[in-house]
């Protein structure tokens, strides 16, 4: 990440905490790394409400783990590979 101007700060790295401090978040996450999905295919694989899965999506998104673009009434997210990228480097970043 050095050199390349894409760095991590703090506020970034604790909301991707944040993000990854949650069962079903994780779940989410594991799911999205495959490929991109909607939300009909998330609830159908998770145990959780439609309300709960919004809650769950709005905060993988404000930390800009995973993106959403709106498909009919839907939206489809995908994981956002370059800040998974990030926060490694800055987890890797504090053992040093």
């Amino acid at each position: 990440m050095k050199g390349c101007g894409i760095a991590m700060n703090d506020a970034e790295f604790a909301k991707a905490c944040r993000a990854f401090g949650d069962d079903n978040r994780l779940k989410i996450i594991k799911l999205l790394a495959h490929d991109e999905k909607c939300g009909s295919d998330l609830l159908a694989q998770l145990s959780i409400t439609q309300p709960t899965l919004s809650h769950h999506m709005k905060i993988l998104t404000e930390s800009n783990l995973v993106n959403s673009t709106r498909s009919g009434k839907w939206f489809k997210y995908k994981l956002n590979s370059d800040k998974l990228a990030e926060f490694k480097w800055y987890v890797a970043r504090i053992e040093r």
